[in-house]
C-alpha cells in the first residue's frame, strides 16, 4: 500500500489517500514544528502522492490554517488536494458564547475565518469538530447541507460525537434527501479501541467512513515515554504528553504498558519500530478510510507513512487485538454467539454480511 492508493471516504465520491496529513503540529510551541519543518513535512506527503490535508481553526489558534494555505497556494495544488477544516471549539473573545458551537451563527463566521486562512473560496470536507450538547442536529444538518449547496463546503462530517448523534443525522438526511455526513473523526488505536462498541457499526450501517486521530495515542505507542519510578512519578520522555495536554496522565495506565510491551515485542519480531506496527494495526481494522498521521520532524512523517508497506500477519494481529481487548460493557458483553444460539434454539444462524 502507498499514499496514491486512493480510496472513498464512506459512501462518498470524495478521494482520498490512506493516510491523512495532520496538521495539529503546525506552527505549535513546545511539541510542534517550526514553519520550515512543517513546511519540509507538507510538501513531502504531497511529494509521495499524499492528497488529504487535515487541520483546524483553533489549532495554533489559527496559525496551521494559515501555514496550510501559504503552503497549498505555492504548490499550485489546490485543485488536487482534499483540504479539511474544522468548527465548534470557541475561537473568539472570552465571555461570547458565539464565538463556538454548532449553532448556525457560529458555522457560518468560523467558516469565512477558515476560508481566508486558507486563503481559498471552498473547503472540501467541513468537519463538526465536538458535539456542543446544545444545538439540535436539524440545525446542524441544516446549515451544513446549505453549505454544500452554495458551494462553500464540498462535503462535511462529524468529529468527536456520540454514535447516536452521527446516526440521527445521516438518517434525517437519507429521509429527507439532503447532504449528510460521510464520515466520523474519532480517537482510535491499540489503546483506545472504545469506538468498536457503537461508532464503528454504526458507520457501517450508515456509510461513513472513520479517520482515526492518535493512532499512536499521542506517542505513547510510538515507545518515546518510559515508566517513571517513585511515588507520584510520572512518566519519562519528551513530547506532547510531557506538558499540558488534552490526555493529562490517562495514557500512563497499567493497561497501556502492558500493550505497550506487547506492541514491542512485534516489533522486534518484525524489525521495525513500534510506531510503524501502531499504525499498521489501525491500518488494517474495519471500516477505516484514512488514518490521521501527525508529525513534528520530517524523519517522523517518512518513518511512520513506511507504515502503508508493512503487513501484519493473522497471528500478530491476534496478539494485538488480544492484548488490546477493550473492557466489556453492557450489552455489548452479551453479544455472543452461545446467546445467538439460545434465541434460535440451539441451531446456528448467520447475518447476511
Amino acid at each position: 500500500m502507498n499514499l496514491t492508493e486512493y480510496r472513498t471516504l464512506g459512501r462518498s465520491g470524495l478521494v482520498v489517500s490512506p493516510m491523512a496529513l495532520g496538521t495539529m503540529t503546525f506552527g505549535t510551541p513546545r511539541w510542534g514544528s517550526s514553519d520550515e519543518e512543517s513546511k519540509a513535512i507538507f510538501q513531502a506527503y504531497v511529494e509521495a502522492g499524499g492528497n488529504f490535508i487535515d487541520t483546524a481553526n483553533v489549532y495554533a489558534k489559527g496559525r496551521s490554517e494559515e501555514l496550510v494555505g501559504q503552503y497549498t497556494a505555492s504548490s499550485s495544488l489546490r485543485d488536487q488536494l482534499v483540504l479539511a477544516t474544522k468548527f465548534a471549539f470557541h475561537s473568539g473573545e472570552a465571555g461570547n458564547p458565539h464565538g463556538g458551537g454548532n449553532g448556525r451563527k457560529n458555522i457560518q463566521q468560523a467558516l469565512e475565518s477558515s476560508l481566508r486562512r486558507l486563503q481559498t473560496d471552498y473547503v472540501d470536507l467541513y468537519w463538526l469538530h465536538v458535539w456542543d450538547m446544545v444545538t439540535p442536529v436539524e440545525e446542524v444538518l441544516q446549515t451544513l447541507s446549505d453549505l454544500v449547496r452554495a458551494g462553500k463546503i464540498r462535503y462535511f462530517a462529524f468529529s468527536d460525537v456520540p454514535a447516536w448523534y452521527a446516526t440521527k443525522a445521516a438518517t434525517l438526511a437519507a429521509a429527507h434527501h439532503v447532504p449528510g455526513p460521510i464520515a466520523l473523526q474519532l480517537e482510535y488505536s491499540l489503546v483506545e479501541r472504545n469506538i468498536e462498541h457503537e461508532h464503528v457499526p454504526a458507520a457501517w450501517e450508515c456509510g461513513l467512513g472513520i479517520t482515526p486521530w492518535s493512532p499512536l495515542a499521542a506517542g505513547f505507542l510510538a515507545g518515546k515515554y518510559q515508566r517513571a519510578t517513585g511515588s507520584g512519578a510520572k512518566a519519562a520522555g519528551e513530547g506532547r504528553l510531557s506538558g499540558p495536554n488534552p490526555f493529562q496522565d490517562s495514557k500512563f495506565t497499567e493497561r497501556n504498558w502492558q500493550i505497550l510491551a506487547v506492541l514491542q515485542d512485534v516489533a522486534r519480531e518484525l524489525d521495525r519500530p513500534a510506531a510503524q506496527v501502531a499504525l499498521a494495526w489501525v491500518l488494517a481494522q474495519p471500516g477505516i478510510s484514512s488514518v490521521i498521521l501527525g508529525a513534528s520532524k520530517l524523519t517522523q512523517l517518512q518513518d511512520n507513512l513506511a507504515a502503508l508497506n508493512l503487513h501484519l500477519t493473522p497471528a500478530h494481529l491476534q496478539r494485538l487485538n488480544e492484548a488490546s481487548a477493550p473492557t466489556p460493557v453492557f450489552p455489548y458483553g452479551i453479544f455472543t454467539p452461545a446467546i445467538r444460539k439460545g434465541i434460535f434454539g440451539g441451531t446456528s444462524v448467520q447475518g447476511w454480511q
